[in-house]
């Protein structure tokens, strides 16, 4: 464990660590809660150990350098073992390639348990500034409409102006799950919250990344909109894959292939956090930015339903959508039709 109690912090973080503690997590002075952190984000741990100690509520701090090599085998024993004890748990770590098993370990736990998890993969502090300081409740207030629109959808088509034109057909026997920032026992959420997401029964057509893709690609492509990749479907998987930049086009194409369900759509996704102005080159946040995203990979089947997986995960976000739900158009030019 590491005491970050006189770690100084950029004060600006703390109206988005109280964010993270208070009103998305909803801590009380008697739970206890893991912090794991790792060198690259101290600062950022210790603004949300500053919340947690004005709140009174009992905690401990792991920084991964302390415990293991980097990239991650698995989950320390460690913070297995804290978790194991704790209520809430909040992940604050910039990822590195290869670290997926791990995180999912952490995540089997906080399934299990039923554990309030916070999931700040890859945070920054200008995510800290930014999206962190949204009016949760209001992004919450929303994502709960277009939830009630879309669990009953048969169909839901997009469309953008860089390309994209698919239709994705829903299964009724998975879930649709909402992550607005407002995190439950019942599903943990990433931080800053705002979308709603579900497993597609099937996904035709052209998904065309202008904004970013995810997991470790994120970092090394953070702009996709003077070189956007192109991403081709049938039958809910990957048919084809292209970009200007080859490198991106077969990296992407090497990750979705790693496992016999790595190309298949996992994840049919709506952001709601219309706080957001802008992408800003991290999927943590811009997954969030109003609009459609998807990913391919392990469809979170213990929420969702989904009975198959894969042991990869990749966003990809685009921007700008049209977005129609059995005909009904819910959002124009990535703005909601939909009053809050």
């Amino acid at each position: 464990m590491t005491d970050l109690s006189a770690t100084p912090f950029n004060p600006e973080f703390s109206p988005g660590a109280y964010n993270a503690v208070n009103t998305c997590l909803r801590i009380q002075p008697g739970e206890k809660v893991t912090v794991i952190t790792d060198n690259a984000n101290r600062e950022i741990a210790a603004s949300i150990v500053k919340e947690l100690q004005k709140l009174g509520s009992p905690f401990h701090t792991f920084v991964l350098e302390e415990l293991a090599d980097r990239p991650l085998d698995h989950l320390p024993g460690e913070i297995a073992a804290d978790m194991e004890t704790s209520q809430v748990s909040i992940f604050a770590v910039k990822v590195q390639t290869n670290e997926l098993k791990s995180r999912m370990e952490m995540t089997d736990i906080v399934n299990r348990r039923r554990m309030r998890h916070a999931h700040m993969v890859n945070i920054t502090p200008e995510i800290m500034v930014e999206g962190m300081r949204a009016d949760f409740n209001k992004v919450d207030a929303l994502s709960k409409k277009v939830i009630d629109i879309v669990t009953r959808a048969e169909y839901i088509t997009a469309q953008n102006p860089a390309g994209t034109d698919l239709v994705a057909e829903m299964n009724p026997n998975y879930k649709w799950i909402k992550t607005s920032g407002i995190i439950s026992p019942d599903k943990w959420g990433n931080l800053p919250g705002g979308e709603i997401f579900t497993t597609p029964g099937e996904v035709n057509g052209t998904y065309v990344v202008d904004g970013v893709v995810g997991d470790y690609l994120c970092e090394k492509y953070p702009d996709l909109k003077h070189q956007p990749l192109t991403i081709r479907m049938k039958a809910n998987r990957i048919t084809e894959v292209f970009s200007e930049n080859k490198t991106l086009e077969k990296e992407f194409w090497d990750y979705t292939h790693t496992d016999e369900n790595s190309d298949l759509v996992g994840e049919f996704a709506i952001g709601t956090n219309i706080e957001l102005k802008r992408i800003c080159g991290n999927i943590l946040q811009d997954e969030k930015f109003p609009g459609l995203h998807i990913a391919f990979g392990n469809p979170y089947g213990h929420h969702t339903g989904a009975p198959w997986y894969s042991c990869t995960h990749i966003d990809v976000v685009g921007t700008q959508f049209d977005i129609w739900v059995d005909g009904r158009q819910i959002m124009q030019k990535g703005r909601f039709l939909i009053e809050v």
